[in-house]
């Protein structure tokens, strides 16, 4: 199974998890105001994503 977005809404609140082929939450965001926020949120981490450095802070 490949990875997956999964939107939900709490209350009045959106957010989404990324979760791996295995089921794992490997990413959770925000929470939006709107669902086309959190779409849009979903289009900007499928844009920005795959060439994103690793800043490590540690």
């Amino acid at each position: 199974m490949a990875a997956k977005f999964v939107l939900t809404k709490s209350g009045t609140q959106f957010m989404f998890n990324l979760k791996a082929g295995n089921g794992e939450i490997i990413a959770t965001s925000e929470r939006y105001t709107t669902k086309r926020a959190a779409l849009d949120g979903i289009d900007s981490v499928k844009a920005n994503a795959p060439g994103a450095p690793v800043d490590d802070q540690t």
